[in-house]
Order: structure tokens, then sequence, then C-alpha cells
């Protein structure tokens, strides 16, 4: 059990041995990615011997950690953790897909990220592989302590990730801004872990659960009623917006693309930014305690908001990458509604199944900046279908929108619809319901905008920026050699130049993936279909994943737990609502289906339809009569200049002002205190010039001073 975590790290110090060597080849990817291999193995029998076993929760214990006792006696108090596991149905679940997918993305990295062999190679990898390991100690950690460990280990190794091109100032920025907004939700993870040890005693999930199944504190006091009852869930939940990237701390999670695509796919697919959704599922027992639900009415309409959003900053951009990353700002909020309105199983299936056709949608994206010269915007490309080389692509692509869109039978149209029809079944979410279906509508609509203007249409491209000596010294993301290879004279030709030749650029040829891209890609595309069997596996539990969180800490039973709805009102939180007097849990088949097909049609025929070149669409003509609305979403809704102005200019000039203060005044008074003596020797300094005649007169001089006091002494008597 522990080489789980254990491979992932030994690949990360081996990579930096490598880098220490100067190793010029593949090896640090190849090794990473065996070892990976070795822990997703481990992963798959440990989860068979597991379900053979029972299905409990067990605990695992690597090594002896923290034991702490004080008081009188010694062992009257007690801070205890160990390095442990806690494998349940939840731990298990995680570490299948983080380890599954990691190694994917390793392959695919192994190839994307080939033109810095002998550079930064061992460094990304020794970053990557590290990544992994603080995953598995967030994931698997029977503790809040080693949970801990591994929440800050992701939030390093993502700002060593995102920063890779340390030598691109965006990607700086973007590094840091990921670190420094991290670190507001963190704050909120420590103080809630603080408060619970204070409140319980322990930070161990076995006799903490055990307490709050009992619904009493460490002492062995009711905590029905108490304001630690809600204060714990809503400090865990900052702590989940900003890892999560919840409104208002998503900010960081677009600009993270500057990193190189398999980061994007590693940490947007189902690893970090899955870490909040995992901590609420892991607390759930917490989050259900409070009699009113405080925490989870603001987790659900928080997760609403955000999914509103982000979706409609998405259908306003043209960077696919970057509509990809909205995306999963928006079905992240998607997540975070389903724990809110009591569906964990919805929101842990939702996690699964978008691991899967994210990661697709994302690595066929890098797919196309990795061929086109670092070309990411929509305008430029279109009928990629037709190029030579690209089909596996764009049909992995087809794929990924397919789910994302939630087409009927794909997975990630069962996976939306549970947590849809929860949403309008649970007392006081109705309008949550109705605002979650409006998102799939547009989430269709700017999922197959993407696919329509890309993938297929008439055959255009231009090449990217990087094709006119942007190098990898600049720090870009992509194979800039692949691209200088198969690029001629002609590379220096105008815009216009572009247009007139049809393709794009005279003397470009994109550069079609190889064998490892086209497989990770066939590999997820094939995963992400199968994944929808998962919900017709052990339907008493409502799927696969439904079963797994039934053997978990995210298990929900409306007949134990005892709570309020949205509005305040007594009543069990169970299904009582519908849709429009319907089921809902019947008809959000065929409603989502229709919501998503009418979306689907939107991006058909303002898309594709009539369509003759790559940089227009009939969607143009429709921008007037939305007004300032399109600019204002192609701007994001300027929530990061409304950051800017409202908390980080106040702060730089507040820090401004204290540097002054520190330089005039207290810098001031230490100078002051050094230059007097400075004065005083300076005014001495002439008395000890060495000069004997001097010394006589100042010695006549002294004399005829004290006898001038003696005779004013005597005379005064």
């Amino acid at each position: 059990m522990a080489l789980i975590p254990g491979l992932p790290l030994a690949a990360s110090v081996v990579c930096g041995l490598t880098l220490a060597l100067k190793v010029k080849n593949k090896a640090p990817a190849f090794l990473t990615l065996l070892m990976l291999l070795g822990a997703f193995l481990l992963t798959f029998l440990g989860f068979r011997q597991w379900g053979a076993e029972g299905q409990g929760a067990a605990i695992v214990h690597v090594l002896d950690w923290v034991h702490v006792n004080w008081g009188f006696p010694p062992s009257e108090h007690l801070l205890k953790f160990d390095f442990s596991f806690y494998m349940d149905g939840l731990s298990w679940l995680w570490m299948l897909f983080v380890t599954g997918l990691a190694s994917a993305i390793c392959l695919y990295a192994s190839e994307y990220m080939s033109h810095d062999v002998g550079k930064g190679y061992g460094r990304f990898f020794a970053a990557f592989a590290l990544f992994v390991f603080s995953m598995a100690c967030l994931v698997m950690g029977d503790n809040l302590a080693l949970l801990y460990l591994g929440w800050e280990g992701v939030g390093l190794c993502s700002y060593m990730l995102i920063g890779y091109f340390y030598k691109k100032p965006a990607a700086v920025a973007a590094a840091k801004k990921a670190f420094i907004v991290n670190r507001i939700g963190d704050l909120g993870l420590a103080l809630g872990i603080f408060l619970i040890y204070v409140t319980y005693g322990t930070i161990e999930y076995a006799p903490l659960f055990e307490m709050v199944s009992k619904g009493v504190d460490g002492s062995g006091q009711a905590m029905a009623g108490t304001w630690q009852s809600w204060a714990i869930p809503c400090l865990l939940m900052v702590g989940a917006f900003g890892k999560s990237a919840q409104f208002p701390l998503y900010v960081w999670l677009p600009d993270a693309m500057e990193g190189p695509t398999p980061v994007s796919a590693l940490i947007h697919a189902a690893t970090m930014v899955t870490a909040g959704v995992y901590l609420i599922a892991r607390m759930y027992p917490l989050f259900l305690a409070d009699q009113h639900h405080v925490a989870l009415n603001v987790v659900a309409w928080t997760g609403g908001i955000t999914a509103l959003l982000a979706a409609t900053i998405g259908m306003a951009q043209f960077d696919i990458k970057r509509i990809m990353a909205y995306s999963t700002v928006s079905q992240l909020g998607y997540m975070f509604a389903g724990l809110g309105v009591l569906t964990s199983t919805g929101a842990a299936f939702h996690v699964f199944t978008h691991a899967f056709f994210k990661a697709t949608l994302f690595l066929s994206c890098g797919a196309v900046m990795h061929g086109f010269a670092g070309q990411l915007d929509l305008r430029k490309l279109s009928g990629l279908w037709s190029q030579p080389g690209w089909r596996i692509v764009t049909v992995a692509m087809f794929v990924g929108c397919l789910n994302l869109a939630g087409v009927p039978f794909t997975a990630g149209y069962f996976s939306k619809d549970m947590i849809l029809a929860e949403a309008f079944t649970t007392p006081g979410y109705q309008a949550l319901g109705w605002l979650l279906l409006a998102t799939a509508g547009l989430t269709a609509y700017y999922t197959f905008r993407v696919f329509f203007r890309v993938f297929v249409g008439p055959a255009h491209y231009e090449p990217g920026d990087e094709l006119h000596g942007h190098d990898d010294d600049h720090g870009h993301d992509d194979a800039h050699g692949h691209a200088a290879a198969h690029t001629s004279g002609g590379d220096k030709h105008s815009h216009a130049d572009a247009h007139r030749h049809g393709h794009g650029h005279s003397g470009f040829h994109p550069h079609p993936p190889g064998w490892a891209i086209n497989t990770v890609l066939a590999v997820l595309a094939v995963a992400s279909i199968v994944a929808a069997g998962a919900y017709f596996v052990n339907k008493e539990h409502h799927g696969w994943v439904g079963s797994m969180l039934h053997a978990s800490t995210a298990a929900y039973d409306a007949g134990h737990y005892a709570g309020h709805d949205a509005g305040g009102a007594a009543g069990e939180a169970v299904a009582h609502g519908g849709f429009l007097g319907y089921d809902a849990h019947k008809v959000m088949y065929y409603v989502s289906g229709v919501v998503g097909a009418v979306g689907i049609l939107v991006a058909f025929v303002l898309h594709y339809l009539g369509r003759r070149e790559a940089a227009t669409s009939k969607a143009d003509a429709l921008l007037p009569a939305l007004g300032p609305v399109a600019r204002w979403a192609q701007h994001k809704w300027y929530v990061d200049e409304f950051y800017d102005f409202v908390i980080r200019t106040p702060l730089k000039v507040l820090a401004h002002v204290f540097a002054a203060l520190d330089k005039l005044l207290v810098d001031g008074l230490v100078d002051a205190a050094g230059a007097v003596p400075r004065m005083l020797a300076r005014g001495l300094r002439p008395s000890q010039n060495g000069v004997l005649q001097s010394y006589a007169t100042g010695m006549a001089g002294g004399l005829a001073v004290i006898l001038i006091v003696v005779w004013l002494m005597t005379s005064l008597k």
C-alpha cells in the first residue's frame, strides 16, 4: 500500500537525479511513466482485494509520525497522528482515476515536451511525479494533517508546473496568481482543522467520524445547535472553494493555461481541482451534522452561480484551451451544487466522468497547439478533420464534446442528470435547478462552437506566434522544434498572404501528433465512452460510483440525517419536489437531452451551416444586438479588473505607504541613533591631531578654565 504514493515520490527523486546528471534523452519521462503505471496497477489490485474483503474502511499504518503528550499526568492530553492511510470507497475511487489518468498524461507529455529534452525535461517530470505523490497523500491519508500536507503539496507543484516556462512573464504571473489565490482558501482549511482539533480533540478520521455520528464533541457534550457545528464546515468550505476554483476564488484557474497542456489536463481534469470536492465528500458527516445545513446551502448556490458565470465567459472566448478551462470551472460548479443538494453520489459520478472527457478535450486542444505552432484561436483554424494525420484528434475531440454537452447516453449525460434531478427534487432548490439547466444549454452551445469552428468546415489554418522566432527560450507551450522543422522561407509572409493561400500560411505545414499523443487520445476517448456503463452497475446504489460512496464517509442516508431545507423550515432533506409536476428523476432524462440538443443546434446553425471562412460566422451578426454584454463577457465580466481595483491596487498603495514609513521613520530613527555618536566623534577629532603645540595650547586653555571656575566658586561664597 505504501508503494502507491511511494513510487511517484521515487520517480520525482530519480528525475531530479537525471537533471543533476544532465541526461539528454527521454529517460525521465519513461521512468516516471513506468513508476506511475506501477502505482496504478497496485491501486487496482488493492481495490480488488478491498472489494473481496467486504468493502469496509481499512486503516493501513505505514509509520509513526507525531505523538505529543503533555499535561499532568503527561498522558492527559494527546496530539496523535501517523503516516497512515484511510482506504474506503471514496479513497479507492479517487486513486483509481488519479493514478490512471496521471499515467496516460505522462505518456502524452513524453512526446509533447520533447522540445525540452536536455533542458527542463527532467525538471518537468520531477514536478509531475511529485504532484501525483502529493495528491495520493491528500486522498489516502487517514488524518487531516496528512491531507493538509498533500493539499499544500499539490499547490506547490501546481506553482512549479504552471510557471514551468519561467522566462515567459505571463506564465510566471499565472503561477503566482494560482499560488496566492489558493493561499486564501488554504487559510480557511487550516483554521477548520484547528477548530476540529479544539472541538473534538483529534484530527484522525476514525475517532472523529465516530464522535460525529454520535453527535458529541471530544468531551462528550452534544454538538447540536453549537456554533462549532456550522463554523467547522464553513471553514472547510472556504478551503474547498480555493482549490476547486469556485466563485469568488476561481480566477486563478483559467490563467493556469499558461502552463504546458499536459499540466492543464493533470490539474483541470481529475486531480488538483477536484481536491475541494473530495474534501467536502470526505468531511460530509461534519457538513450534515449542522441541522440547518448552512455550509451546504452556500456550497449549492455558489456552485450554481459559478457554473453559470463560467459558462457565459466560456461562450465568448476565442482561445480554445481557455474555453475548456472555463468549462472546467463550470463543471466544478455542477459538482459543488450536487454536494449542496445532497447528492454526493451525483457529484462524485460527475467527477469520475469529467476526469476522462475533460482530459480528452484538453489533450486534443494540446495536440492542435502542438501541431500548429501554438495556434489556439478558433478564428484561425478550421477543417482539421480534412488534414492528414488529424483524424484521431478530431474523433477524440468529438467524443469529449458529446460528453461535455451531455448528449444522451454519454457518461457526461448520466452524471449531469443526477445532479439536475436532485436539484429539482430537494426542497428549496428548484430555482437552482433551473439555473443549472440553463447552464447545461450554454455548455452544449460553447462546446460545439469549438468543434464546428475548428474541426469541421472549410479547410483553413494559420500558424501561431511560435513560428516567428518565439522559441522555447521564451517559454512558449509547444514543441517548437517540430513546427520549425516543417517551415520554409515563406514563414514571414503577411497576414494577408495567409488568406490568399487558403490554407493560411505559405510554406507552413502542420505537424500531426505522433504515436504517443494519438494513443493516449484514443484510450481516453474509449474510456469516456465506457465510463457511461458505470451508471448501469449496482443500480440499487445509483451506479458503480454510488456503490463506492455507499462504503465511505461520503454516503448520505436521508433517514439518518434530519435536516432543514434551504428556506430554514424543519424537515428531512429528502426528495419532495419535482419538475413541473413530474418526477424529476424520470423526466430529466428527456428535458436535459432536449436542452443539450437545442444548444448543439444553435451552435450548428451559427458556426457551421453556410460558413465559408474560419474568421467569421453567423454569430458575428448577432453581436450588435447584444450591445455591451458580448464585450463584457469577452472581458470575463471584468472580474479580474474589479479585483485589481478593489484589492490589489489598494494593497499595493498601502505597501508603498508602509515602505515609506519604514524607510523614513523606522530607518530614520535607527540612522539617527547611529549619526549622533558619529557627529560627536567628528567634533572631537581635531583635538587629536598629534601636534604638540596644539596639546600645550589645549592644556593651557583647560587650566585657565579650571582657574576661572575655582575663582567664581570662591567669590560666590
